[in-house]
């Protein structure tokens, strides 16, 4: 009966739920056929929690396994800012940015984002932890990382270098051997419910692979006495730049790599990049007078000198070209060896004229000038080491003497242990092997047979003038008491705008003991040292102070029977 009164009524009604029957079947349709994968891989994200595992990052060892870089726990701070009220918002935005010198838009932003997962902060210190802790906001949680650690702060830092936030070498050693260090990454797929709670099921489980470890030919104890000397002298004489390098000049391990100014791996974001560059192998210098080893060991590898030969030195001044070149000191007849001893540049330029342009490229190539020592550290650059093709008139009085030629650090202290090693030419290197946790060796690193670049007699004979040096010449301050030292000063003018000048120099000595049986070899270097700037003023104290410590120290070890010997069946390095 009310149907028949109302008839249009009913049909309206009728007919709207037949749309809607033919509208949710159509859309039915649409989910089940067409958005079925989309659907499904959202509802699979929404209860399925992928957390990546961190593996650790291997620990770096000096050569007597004392830890120089290690992993200690951190905690990163996150929020979920979809399932945060706006009061938790507007009370993280009001507290954090104070308590971690966060910039507050940085913070609100981060809160705006419609997700359930945002990084706010990554490895906190446990002060700041514990002080979010005591906020007490909703929505914010900490994740455990591991956070790379550099207990000793500035030592050796130029040869370790540093990880980032996220654990991935950016400089040294870290760069250098990231791969092996860093490990592999795990995973974990945990299931959750509708309101996002972990269910702690495990769907899925990778364990994450620790890195491996790296051990050092670094003495820690000899790195802390190469950096404290070389601090003390930087400061002392208003340098602008340092460099100490010591290796073992029997197998090219390098003892100690020091470098001024540094800075402290932990605290990167405070150093600037000048402060971060390792000047031991990424910088060049004219090197003086330290480079006349090259045409020592040339003159008496060619047989046209001996020792006791007489040169007039001309009494100070000598025309070379269109040159009038000078020695520190005038000196009237010298003997070969006591031109070296004086160094005295007008009997070296004698010398090598007497030699050749060839024959003084000759050597300075075999000495491996003008090309990269191989050492395993970033950055290394060759060196400039022109042929004689490119000489000009006056260079048969520059390159024997240290300049128009460009050197590194490292190259020259390795020129010089090829000679305390009776002429054999050792490749460096910082890395003795790769293990991981259970001591097993991954890859080792040997020092290898080397390559022979003068005789044994002749290194024999430049041992004894360069001895001479310490005794009685420029390098008298390098001398020890009780120990046989060998060396040689340098002090070269910098080039300044295309032009050498007049107050800026570069000082240094290199040197090795006991002569008897080299267990060192020893470059100091310093970049505009005033207003002293010899290297027998300013470099050669500095190698007497750390070889004096350096030596008693490996006696010491050796008393102890810590340090194995050599293996005369190493592996030889290719070159």
């Amino acid at each position: 009966m009310l149907i028949r009164k109302r008839p249009l009524r009913f049909s309206l009604v009728f007919l709207f739920l037949i749309l809607c029957l033919v509208y949710f079947g159509i859309k039915l349709v649409l989910i089940q056929v067409f958005r079925s994968s989309y659907l499904s891989r959202l509802a699979e994200k929404q209860h399925n929690y992928f957390i990546q595992l961190e593996p650790n990052r291997g620990t770096i060892y000096d050569r007597h396994m004392k830890p120089l870089a290690i992993n200690v726990a951190a905690y990163s701070l996150y929020a979920q800012p979809k399932i945060m009220q706006r009061e938790d918002k507007n009370k993280t935005i009001r507290n954090l940015p104070s308590l971690l010198d966060l910039d507050r838009d940085f913070v609100e932003e981060r809160l705006g984002r419609d997700k359930h997962f945002v990084w706010l902060k990554r490895k906190l210190n446990p002060r700041q932890v514990e002080t979010i802790k005591e906020v007490n906001i909703t929505g914010l949680d900490f994740l455990k990382e591991s956070k790379r650690s550099y207990p000793n702060q500035f030592l050796a830092a130029h040869v370790i270098g540093f990880a980032g936030i996220d654990n991935e070498g950016l400089e040294g050693l870290e760069l250098r051997f990231n791969k092996e260090l860093k490990g592999r990454v795990g995973y974990s797929s945990i299931i959750r419910d509708a309101r996002q709670r972990e269910l702690l099921i495990e769907k899925e489980f990778l364990p994450p692979h620790d890195g491996f470890n790296v051990v050092l030919t670094i003495d820690q104890t000899i790195q802390y006495i190469a950096e404290r000397a070389l601090d003390k002298a930087f400061l002392a004489h208003h340098a602008k730049g340092a460099i100490l390098i010591i290796v073992n000049p029997k197998t090219g391990e390098i003892l100690a790599l020091a470098n001024r100014p540094t800075y402290d791996p932990s605290q990167v974001k405070d150093s600037i990049a000048d402060n971060r560059r390792n000047r031991a192998v990424n910088d060049m210098y004219e090197p003086g007078s330290v480079f006349k080893i090259i045409t020592l060991s040339a003159a008496l590898e060619e047989g046209q000198f001996s020792e006791e030969d007489k040169i007039f030195c001309e009494n100070g001044a000598y025309r070379v070209g269109p040159h009038i070149l000078h020695d520190h000191v005038p000196h009237g007849t010298l003997t070969f060896s006591e031109v070296f001893e004086q160094s005295s540049n007008i009997g070296v330029t004698k010398i090598a004229q007497k030699l050749g342009p060839k024959i003084i490229y000759k050597y300075a190539k075999q000495f491996r000038f003008g090309i990269p020592t191989g050492v395993d550290l970033l950055g290394e650059v060759g060196g400039i080491l022109r042929p004689p093709s490119q000489w000009s008139k006056t260079s048969i009085g520059a390159v024997p003497i240290g300049h128009e030629v460009a050197v590194t650090a490292l190259q020259i202290v390795c020129a010089l242990a090829a000679i305390a090693n009776d002429g054999i030419y050792m490749q460096p290197f910082v890395v003795k092997y790769i293990k991981d946790d259970r001591g097993e060796i991954i890859q080792e690193f040997f020092p290898g047979e080397g390559k022979r670049v003068i005789s044994q007699l002749t290194a024999s004979r430049v041992k004894d003038i360069l001895t001479k040096v310490v005794e009685k010449g420029t390098g008298r301050r390098a001398k020890i008491d009780g120990i046989k030292v060998a060396g040689k000063t340098g002090t070269a003018q910098k080039v300044i705008d295309g032009e050498y000048s007049r107050s800026k120099y570069f000082a240094s000595f290199i040197g090795f003991a006991p002569v008897e049986d080299p267990q060192i070899a020893m470059v100091v270097m310093f970049d505009e040292p005033h207003p002293a700037h010899y290297g027998g003023t300013v470099a050669a104290p500095v190698f007497k102070e750390v070889a004096q410590d350096v030596l008693k120290y490996l006696k010491a070890l050796q008393e102890e029977k810590m340090i194995p010997r050599v293996q005369n069946n190493a592996v030889q390095r290719t070159y």
